[in-house]
């Protein structure tokens, strides 16, 4: 039975790349902030868990980061390697990553953690591989943001292949006290202020003087949450 939820949620994947592409997600420009965010520095390793086509990845290599990138889907993993040859990109679960214990600087997962099936062995193996004291971020949605509730509860809409399973941010906060991660931060998703900022034509460099939206309202009304975590010693 899991086995062929995995299988669902590969194919839903697969359909959607070899149709969309790059274009089923934000554009390069607003995936730089999460590595100014991190405080990412040349040199250091980056993995990106649920990388898609490498639009993180190419970030963190421009960076001068040594960026690997582990997605589910083929399809993505084989646009990722066309678009960033100089990262390193593998088709695999991210519950089960195919890397050493404290390998990595970084860890990020950007869109992804609500469709993974296992929460609790993705964040264990994320930790696994993570040196410690490393610093992760992840974009995850909020199941209590009035579109969010609208759409699910109201309509009676689910993507199960995808299998979007939000949380409400208390929720997200103890699944990773659970894990053995502290979240030190939370922020609402960053891109509509970027968009905002490129709409209006104030220039930054994305990445490296982007301002940080706090948000006007409290951050439990955001439709998703920007989480800065760090590994706490094993």
């Amino acid at each position: 039975m899991r086995q062929q939820e995995q299988s669902r949620v590969r194919a839903w994947f697969e359909e959607t790349y070899s149709k969309r592409g790059v274009g089923y997600l934000r554009p390069e420009s607003a995936y730089p902030i999460y590595l100014q965010l991190l405080g990412a520095r040349a040199g250091q390793h980056l993995l990106d868990v649920g990388s898609g086509p490498g639009q993180l990845l190419k970030a963190a290599v421009h960076r001068g980061l040594t960026a690997t990138g582990v997605d589910l889907s083929s399809t993505a993993i084989g646009i990722a390697k066309g678009r960033v040859p100089q990262a390193v990109s593998i088709v695999g679960n991210a519950e089960t990553l195919a890397f050493a214990d404290d390998t990595f600087d970084f860890v990020t997962c950007i869109g992804s953690l609500e469709r993974m099936l296992d929460r609790k062995k993705v964040l264990a193996e994320m930790r696994r591989v993570a040196k410690p004291g490393a610093r992760m971020c992840f974009l995850v949605r909020n199941r209590e943001h009035a579109t969010w509730r609208l759409w699910h509860r109201g309509l009676g809409q689910r993507n199960e292949q995808a299998h979007q399973d939000a949380l409400a941010l208390e929720e997200w906060l103890d699944l990773f006290a659970s894990c053995g991660l502290e979240v030190e931060r939370v922020l609402p998703d960053q891109w509509p202020r970027q968009r905002l900022r490129r709409w209006v034509g104030r220039k930054t460099t994305p990445g490296v003087d982007e301002p940080v939206h706090e948000g006007r309202f409290p951050v439990r009304w955001a439709l998703e949450f920007l989480l800065l975590v760090r590994t706490r010693e094993r």
